[in-house]
């Protein structure tokens, strides 16, 4: 384990709150390596290591994450949790990732609302992965609570990645958010990839659109973007998948969602080729449970309501 640096003695966290935290990051109890845990608007604990260090922005709301050269096998957790009624913020995250580094970094919000008032956390998370770094970056969103107000989340996303390195995108939100606008913007150099998996289900009057805009500016760049969504009850999604490739590259992205009720489901791609050895590919399916797979698992004893359960938890698994 990463020798702890400093530590800054922690805002006492209610059992909402850890409810929240275990759903968007998966934390029983404090994590080991560097953390900063966000609650309400104000930080509920932070500690840093000899090699990830982590301070507070002195002009706006959030935090830079230094991770210094060479480190290898660390982890960063920065969730944030909510359960004020009304309450609505914008926090600014950067992350310096040194070169040759090999680290995960699990963000993640959750806002419980059982107000009148809608809550809202919009974030602006920028990441700057240095020459041969490989990052594994690990995202999820979740709403809860029984009041009218409504749950929003608005994450924004910019990656800047040097020659040769490398980053892999869990992106997640399968529950409880009402309204959210997810964009991502990526710029790589030579030998850089990508590697984005996302995970989306909505239902009753939610709305999610899902924006991913990539440059591949250098030879041997390479980008995968896969996203699998379902829309149930009146939901509603947009999927916009973009790659320009600039370069001697290759990109593909991939759009999977399965329609249900009276959900909608709009996918955009779009893929811009500025090179001759530019290989660009887009794939798209949109429709409905098939019949077969439901019939099967009704004959192994499933309602059909536990069956659609199972092929759709095997589905954004």
């Amino acid at each position: 384990m990463a020798e702890l640096k400093k530590e800054i003695p922690k805002v006492k966290i209610d059992e909402i709150q850890k409810r929240l935290l275990l759903e968007v990051a998966d934390l029983h109890n404090v994590p080991e390596g560097a953390y900063n845990i966000r609650a309400n608007g104000e930080m509920a604990g932070r500690a840093s290591t000899a090699n990830i260090e982590i301070v507070s922005k002195k002009d706006v709301s959030g935090i830079d994450i230094n991770i210094a050269p060479g480190t290898k096998n660390e982890s960063v957790h920065i969730p944030v949790v909510m359960d004020q009624s009304g309450m609505k913020e914008m926090v600014y995250n950067d992350f310096h990732v040194g070169e040759d580094c090999d680290v995960v970094i699990v963000a993640g919000c959750g806002i419980d609302n059982c107000g009148k008032q809608d809550s809202e956390h919009d974030g602006l998370h920028r990441f700057y992965v240095g020459r041969n770094a490989k990052v594994k970056y690990v995202e999820k969103h979740y709403g809860s609570g029984d009041g009218t107000g409504k749950r929003i989340l608005n994450p924004q996303t910019e990656v800047y990645m040097e020659e040769g390195s490398y980053m892999e995108m869990e992106m997640v939100q399968i529950k409880g958010v009402d309204s959210t606008i997810r964009t991502t913007i990526a710029k790589l150099d030579a030998g850089a990839r990508i590697v984005v998996r996302e995970r989306l289900m909505t239902h009753g009057e939610q709305t999610a659109e899902s924006v991913y805009k990539i440059e591949l500016n250098g030879d041997g760049s390479s980008a995968d973007v896969v996203s699998r969504g379902v829309a149930r009850d009146h939901s509603y999604q947009k999927l916009d998948l973009g790659i320009s490739g600039n370069a001697a590259c290759s990109g593909h992205t991939e759009c999977d969602s399965i329609l249900m009720d009276d959900g909608r489901i709009l996918a955009v791609p779009s893929l811009e080729a500025n090179c001759v050895d530019a290989a660009l590919i887009h794939e798209a399916a949109i429709g409905k449970i098939a019949g077969d797979q439901l019939i099967k698992l009704m004959t192994l004893g499933l309602t059909r309501e536990e069956a659609e359960e199972q092929i759709i938890n095997g589905f954004l698994k």
